[in-house]
């Protein structure tokens, strides 16, 4: 993992270990999301340190406040801005 879960849910400001398992689950969906949008695999994408990790964290933020009615298309467009300077430019 890119960002450890207690880094998560000190960043969503979470207390208790009552949403480890969904935590988890949008942490992975979360790196997977970034990766994709920087079209990097995981090694690369860790070697991007300070960006990767706030992207990450920002993704499972958004994901995790709007669970029932995540904009997916806004995250995508939020996420190209923000990882613009580690973004392979082809497949």
């Amino acid at each position: 993992m890119i960002v450890s879960l207690p880094k998560v849910k000190e960043y969503l400001r979470i207390d208790t270990d009552a949403e480890d398992k969904i935590v988890r689950k949008l942490l992975r969906a979360a790196e997977r999301l970034c990766m994709d949008v920087a079209r990097l695999d995981e090694d690369e994408f860790k070697a991007c340190g300070a960006i990767a990790k706030t992207a990450v964290l920002y993704t499972v933020g958004y994901l995790y406040e709007h669970r029932d009615d995540a904009d997916h298309k806004k995250l995508t467009i939020t996420l190209r801005s923000l990882l613009m300077g580690i973004r392979r430019e082809g497949f």
